[in-house]
């Protein structure tokens, strides 16, 4: 979902940066982690810039131009398609490498090498790494960044690395405006790799985690499709099964019936009364079942069949993410709890121990997943109104009044939620999905007809 690029000057150590943060971020809660490098070294387009920087025979804005080409045809051929798929990619220089080696030491001006690169994904954080230029070079001609016996490229010099830190030091800081729209990149550092191997891996721990705390709306996919995305991925095992080789494809529980008869209201409702906020309190995990981390945990387990903790985690995807310490506290509190229970087992409770959703606990599993993009516009409305009846909420919270217009960003939110039933049904049999908001309002405040 995230884009990271890595940028600094030759022998910086961007590199052994990737390096640490690809193991880092396998940690967390993405499908998978990428790894790539700008100019690409195995397509056309990056062969072509890389030998022109390697010669020096072309002018900077040939060199942009091949820069540029390669670059808009590696963020929509490769890199987007892996952001859409809820996958985080860390690449080895992008788009601020163009702006200072083009921009600046080329004196081709950020503004020009900004519009050829208009196209082009925009990084979510870019980390910079920095290093005496001094250092840089002797890392350089030690051999510890090219084959023996390969060219020189042209700018690796004491004199212009310096330059070149100097231009990295003025876009990066802030002190020289990046121009739009690569001015909404999220920029860290510097993380000076100027000492061992565990301080730099220190120092990009603590990016990390400062960046993924913020939860930040991506730039280049749309959160809640990344999410549907997945969700997507999920119900493909649920959806169908052969009960013979040969036999034509049946639905299962996913498509039949999941709400059990009762409106969404009234799940609210259970899940509220079963909840024991004494016992959560005690065991550290949320205090109520409409926090952030009992939806994701509880909607995954609602697509899935027995499980680990390991394999839940990433399973929640960057969406509905949740570390991966807590997610075992509040798979053990729910098992505690009666909400999931696991296998037969002589193993005590373990990251390897396999467990699933409890049936009777269905229905609200699957209803956070459909109703995730109103959560915390439900939760608002239940601070406010503690004592009302969850019937209301829809209507209060989605439709307009003569003293209440519903904002775009909320009608926005409802229409994902549309997107969302046609993937798990309405939780009805023989309902269809509601497809407007006075059919929403209906679905969340009404019984099924007998």
């Amino acid at each position: 979902m995230y884009l990271i690029s890595v940028e600094g000057g030759d022998g910086s150590g961007k590199g052994e940066a990737v390096r640490i943060l690809s193991n880092l971020a396998n940690r967390m809660a993405f499908p998978n982690v990428h790894v790539t490098h700008e100019p690409r070294r195995h397509s056309e387009l990056g062969k072509l810039a890389l030998k022109a920087v390697s010669r020096g025979d072309h002018t900077p804005l040939e060199e942009a131009g091949l820069f540029a080409a390669d670059r808009v045809d590696h963020s929509h051929t490769w890199i987007r398609p892996r952001l859409l798929r809820g996958d985080l990619v860390i690449s080895d220089r992008n788009i601020h490498s163009s702006l200072v080696y083009q921009g600046v030491v080329g004196d081709l001006g950020l503004e020009q090498v900004a519009k050829m690169n208009a196209a082009a994904m925009i990084p979510d954080l870019v980390i910079w790494v920095d290093c005496d230029p001094a250092k840089a070079m002797k890392r350089i001609s030690s051999g510890t960044l090219r084959m023996a016996g390969e060219k020189h490229e042209y700018f690796e010099t004491t004199e212009i690395q310096t330059k070149i830190r100097a231009g990295f030091r003025g876009i990066l800081s802030g002190e020289i405006e990046t121009p739009a729209p690569f001015s909404k990149s999220i920029v860290m550092g510097p993380v000076l790799n100027e000492s061992g191997l565990d301080e730099l891996e220190k120092q990009l721990s603590n990016v990390l985690s400062s960046f993924f705390n913020k939860r930040l709306d991506p730039l280049n996919v749309n959160r809640d499709e990344v999410d549907r995305h997945l969700l997507t991925s999920l119900t493909s095992g649920v959806q169908t099964q052969k009960r013979l080789p040969g036999a034509p494809s049946q639905h299962i529980s996913l498509l039949e019936d999941w709400l059990d008869g009762k409106s969404p209201a009234q799940w609210m409702e259970i899940a509220e009364n079963e909840w024991n906020h004494e016992r959560a309190k005690k065991a550290d995990v949320p205090h109520r079942p409409i926090a952030h981390s009992s939806w994701a945990v509880l909607g995954t387990l609602s697509l899935t069949d027995t499980t680990d903790v390991p394999s839940l985690h990433k399973q929640l995807g960057p969406v509905r993410s949740v570390t991966k310490r807590h997610t075992q506290r509040l798979v053990k509190w729910l098992e505690q709890e009666r909400w999931i229970h696991r296998q037969q087992s002589h193993v005590p409770f373990a990251e390897a121990q396999m467990f699933k959703l409890r049936k009777s606990r269905l229905g609200y599993g699957r209803l956070c997943l459909a109703m995730w993009p109103l959560r915390t516009l439900l939760a608002s409305w239940r601070r406010a109104n503690p004592n009302a009846s969850w019937s209301r909420a829809m209507e209060d919270i989605i439709q307009d009044t003569g003293k209440k217009k519903v904002t775009n960003s909320t009608k926005k939110q409802v229409s994902f939620v549309f997107e969302r039933l046609k993937l798990i049904s309405s939780g009805h049999a023989e309902c269809p999905v509601p497809k407007s908001v006075e059919e929403l309002i209906m679905w969340w405040a009404t019984e099924p007809p007998k």
